[in-house]
């Protein structure tokens, strides 16, 4: 599971540029890969997790002069205000755990300025409003649920991951993540 965690901002670390925030950065270490891998393209990143222990570890553990974590609630309907904009935005499980996923949404379109790229991940389930097997998920959407999370984006490719690797979808196949990269 760790593996398809690190591949997620190994996907993503061609499309970090500027100004970037990590909404729901866990414990760090996918902070410090972009900050590492895109330290020429990227001037800051921003890292916020709603989880105060979990951030002390990722500011000991993952220190990086270009990285500022923060707390913050991914569906806090202030944090446009209290964040500004930002080039790229990645958020990676999180919307599965957002009871308020229009309040998520907003936000992170409300963050992103326009020509910026959003890259969000989700597991996929049987959707809204059904039951899940994880104890802390809220709901997990089905393939066609999470792709209409995107039509307020101007372009918007979907991928979907397997294991480490992400593809296109294909006849046949099964996934459990979803992946979309979103153009404002």
């Amino acid at each position: 599971m760790l593996l398809e965690h690190v591949s997620r901002y190994y996907f993503a670390a061609p499309y970090a540029r500027g100004r970037v925030l990590d909404l729901a950065c866990g414990t760090g270490y996918g902070s410090h890969m972009i900050a590492k891998e895109r330290k020429r393209e990227v001037t800051e990143v921003v890292a916020v997790d709603l989880d105060e222990e979990t951030l002390r570890y990722a500011k000991r553990e993952y220190h990086h002069q270009k990285i500022t974590f923060l707390q913050g609630d991914a569906a806090d309907r202030s944090l446009p205000e209290r964040l500004g904009q930002f080039d790229t935005i990645l958020c990676f499980e999180t919307f599965e755990h957002i009871a308020d996923e229009a309040a998520l949404m907003d936000n992170l379109y409300r963050m992103l300025k326009p020509g910026g790229i959003l890259v969000l991940s989700s597991p996929f389930g049987r959707g809204r409003g059904m039951p899940t097997s994880e104890p802390f998920h809220v709901h997990q959407l089905t393939p066609e649920e999470f792709g209409e999370l995107f039509k307020r984006y101007a372009d918007v490719d979907i991928y979907y991951q397997r294991g480490v690797t992400f593809e296109k979808p294909r006849d046949g196949v099964r996934y459990f993540i979803g992946i979309g990269v979103c153009v404002k």
